[in-house]
């Protein structure tokens, strides 16, 4: 479990997924917003064909990262107009005998100096909820560019 510090005060939302056949099967939203399936990647010896964990993952950190760094341009009153972020997330054996993750976050920020920038993804990467629950678990890269 995460520290305290890291730990919500009030739950404000619970997001509520159920998969059926894991890797190679099916996941679907509780509200039917998200009903897709589930494969093993090509590059992994899967058949490919349907989105996979790392790609959800991916997808979720991205839409994080991006809220939690337009709330900190906010408070710097620093414009983030076309800014985007990239997740890349890459799994591997992790020499334990089970499989680890890690993330490389791509900042892109072209209405701000590149000082600027660094600034504000290190700070998206201390409010961004995604960031708190993978810190000290995950290696997680930033870029900006």
């Amino acid at each position: 479990m995460g520290t305290a510090e890291q730990a919500p005060t009030k739950i404000l939302y619970t997001a509520v997924a159920t998969a059926d056949g894991g890797r190679d099967g099916h996941v679907r939203t509780d509200d039917g917003a998200l009903d897709v399936d589930v494969r093993v990647p090509e590059a992994m010896g899967g058949q490919g064909g349907g989105t996979n964990p790392e790609q959800l993952f991916a997808s979720g950190y991205a839409a994080c990262f991006q809220s939690a760094l337009f709330v900190v341009a906010r408070r710097a009153r620093a414009d983030v107009t076309g800014s985007t972020v990239t997740a890349a997330v890459g799994i591997g054996p992790n020499g334990g005998g089970g499989y680890g993750l890690t993330v490389e976050l791509t900042i892109s920020l072209p209405s701000v100096d590149s000082a600027t920038a660094r600034e504000l993804a290190e700070a998206a990467h201390q409010v961004c909820p995604y960031s708190n629950a993978t810190r000290g678990n995950i290696e997680v890269r930033l870029t900006t560019a």
